[in-house]
């Protein structure tokens, strides 16, 4: 199968994936502007991959180059990513574990539904508002996490202050939002599809 500009750009990402996840475990002991550096490399990462995401989108729609391999890759490489920098996350004590739980129960969820149907005609439900917030405040808010140097609303204990401060509720209601997001954009694909779930 020759591969196009889209395509490759979306592998491109799942690559990035694993090199994201081992930078905490090289041992990087520097740090810039009192964040450690191993935290700036892994959201230059993520925002480069995050880049891509965008980028192979358009083009494959620019240069008419939208393939099956790529409707079935682009979104699974989004997935990944989201997921393996949230996993990443909660190892390093900045998010909690139930955080990616939500996501990735929305994320069966959905993949479930869009089985079903396709099974039953291929009806496609668009994504809505929720999904839309959904993604635009979970990228924002995970590049800021990276750099935060507190916990997942480590502001209420009131022991940051000036830039350290704004970061935290930045990053934090960002990471909240993108969460309740989530689970609205969930309800809303079981919602419209659930004339799917009908035997015949």
């Amino acid at each position: 199968m020759k591969m196009n500009l889209a395509n490759k750009l979306t592998i491109f990402r799942i690559i990035l994936v694993p090199i994201m996840v081992i930078i905490p475990y090289i041992g990087i002991k520097q740090s810039y502007l009192g964040i450690p550096l191993s935290m700036l490399i892994m959201e230059a990462i993520f925002i480069i991959a995050s880049i891509t995401d965008k980028l192979d989108g358009y083009i494959a729609r620019s240069r008419n180059q939208i393939t099956t391999f790529g409707k079935f890759l682009d979104p699974l490489a989004d997935k990944i990513l989201v997921l393996a920098a949230m996993v990443v996350l909660v190892e390093l004590k900045k998010i909690p574990a139930w955080i990616p739980i939500i996501v990735l129960t929305r994320e069966f969820l959905v993949s479930g539904y869009r089985l079903i149907a396709v099974e039953k005609g291929g009806k496609v439900i668009a994504a809505s508002v929720w999904g839309k917030l959904k993604t635009v405040t979970q990228m924002i808010a995970l590049i800021l996490v990276f750099i935060d140097t507190s916990y997942f609303f480590g502001f209420v204990k009131g022991n940051l202050t000036g830039f350290s401060l704004y970061l935290n509720i930045a990053s934090s209601v960002l990471l909240l939002i993108s969460v309740v997001a989530t689970i609205f954009s969930g309800y809303d694909y079981l919602k419209n599809g659930k004339d799917l779930f009908k035997d015949n």
